[in-house]
């Protein structure tokens, strides 16, 4: 299999997420002077260090799977004098207890599924409620999770998981976190400008690793299908139509 230059390289964020809308939920996590922030599925940890520059007196707990994106993490918060307020592990989030005065959760409410099973419908109440039992009343939550923008076609769900009830309507998800304790502070929406550049972003390694390869190198034309599919997958299907939910809440 090629190996492709790292995420981090040529994303910010490891979602559709501009440095406006990026900015205003530092802002609101950070506002409320928080003593501890937690950020679940962390990656590179650029959205829990920009909130701990924001809250000079917080302490952060980075959490994920990827022991590339933490070590990567660890080296940031270096750069930034931050190291000795962060704190970065490898650990499920289903471990933690405790409370937080600010969490952080942009796509990864598959870590409180209640099945395995890669093709089933997002699991949103699991995550609520989950990540309200992490936070004390007044405590804020940013919640990023996958919606659908407009209905589903058959085009969109195939390179997802093939069913049109994978995901809900962002009206229904911010009903679901007004019924397990949250309230609604504002509820907004990736655009296509941030899945453009998110979803450019993903796949720049692809054209980054055939410009330094031969064309005839033996892994080129599995680079090329690889790209060729995940293009195909976005602007000839879910384009517009899979959005990303931005909820910023409050434990009640």
């Amino acid at each position: 299999m090629p190996t492709f230059t790292p995420f981090h390289r040529d994303l910010t964020f490891l979602a559709p997420l501009s440095e406006t809308r990026a900015a205003r939920l530092v802002r609101f996590l950070a506002e409320d002077e928080p003593s501890t922030v937690l950020d679940v599925g962390c990656g590179w940890a650029e959205l829990l260090l920009r909130v701990l520059e924001a809250a000079p007196g917080a302490r952060g707990l980075g959490l994920d799977l990827d022991e590339q994106s933490l070590a990567y993490a660890r080296e940031r918060a270096a750069a930034r004098g931050l190291s000795e307020r962060a704190t970065f592990e490898a650990r499920d989030a289903c471990e933690v207890t405790g409370t937080f005065g600010a969490v952080t959760c942009i796509g990864a409410s598959q870590i409180w599924a209640t099945t395995q099973d890669d093709d089933r419908p997002m699991d949103y109440i699991a995550a609520l409620t989950a990540l309200r039992g992490l936070l004390p009343r007044g405590g804020r939550l940013v919640y990023g999770e996958g919606i659908w923008s407009a209905p589903p076609t058959p085009a969109a769900t195939a390179p997802l998981a093939g069913r049109d009830d994978e995901f809900v309507a962002m009206g229904n998800l911010v009903q679901m976190a007004e019924a397990n304790g949250l309230a609604v502070v504002a509820a907004q929406e990736a655009d296509l400008d941030e899945w453009d550049a998110f979803e450019s972003g993903f796949t720049a390694g692809h054209a980054r690793w055939l410009a330094e390869h031969e064309p005839d190198h033996p892994d080129a034309d599995e680079v090329r299908a690889l790209t060729a599919r995940q293009h195909t997958s976005y602007f000839d299907g879910y384009r517009g139509i899979l959005g990303l939910a931005y909820l910023q809440l409050v434990a009640v």
